[in-house]
């Protein structure tokens, strides 16, 4: 075994002991701990799909899980380091979710008082329409659907889709515009036509 491979064996076999004194509140051994697992917990943020800008975000957040729940860690279910890397996973996956999230309408709809009758534009037959929109979508080419998908459903955004497709972001909102111009046509010709 390597030199580096018994040092790291001999700080896998610390971290369980770490853990035992940071849930008694050890300030100092929580410094260890840091110290010994930083490195190996960012990697794995960034092999989630963490942004290298967001990574620090991601760990403090993650630190400070391991911090709270130190004393839930069991050595016979898992290892320490096994453990710590799943919160920093879980921690990873949730900000992703967070940040491919449209807030601002999500702010603007909370905003809008509530009514108690919907007006008679508000009655949309969602079940009649659903098959049309799926109709329209079906029948674009298939990078335009893929488009359409990740911008609209998956969240991505422009700059990431521009990356990508390999083309400028311009493009791409030119793209997405013209796609739904045309889904829309395609549904509402479908619509009049049943």
């Amino acid at each position: 075994m390597t030199c580096s491979g018994l040092a790291n064996r001999a700080q896998s076999e610390m971290l369980p002991g770490l853990l035992v004194r940071v849930s008694a509140g050890e300030t100092r051994a929580f410094a260890e701990l840091h110290t010994m697992t930083r490195g190996r917990l960012r990697r794995i943020a960034l092999a989630v799909g963490t942004a290298p800008h967001d990574a620090d975000d991601v760990l403090q957040e993650s630190f400070l899980k391991i911090w709270r729940n130190a004393a839930r860690f069991d050595p016979g279910r898992a290892s320490a380091m096994t453990w710590m890397a799943a919160i920093v996973r879980h921690t990873a996956i949730d900000h992703l979710r967070t940040r491919r999230q449209p807030s601002v309408e999500l702010d603007k709809a909370l905003t809008i008082p509530a009514t108690a009758e919907l007006s008679p534009t508000e009655h949309f037959d969602y079940a009649s329409a659903e098959p049309i929109a799926l109709g329209a979508l079906a029948r674009l080419p298939e990078d335009r659907r893929r488009l359409v998908a990740l911008a609209y459903l998956e969240g991505e955004s422009r700059a990431s889709l521009s990356q990508r497709f390999g083309v400028p972001v311009g493009t791409i909102k030119t793209w997405l515009h013209r796609t739904i111009l045309s889904v829309r046509k395609d549904c509402l010709s479908a619509s009049a036509a049943a």
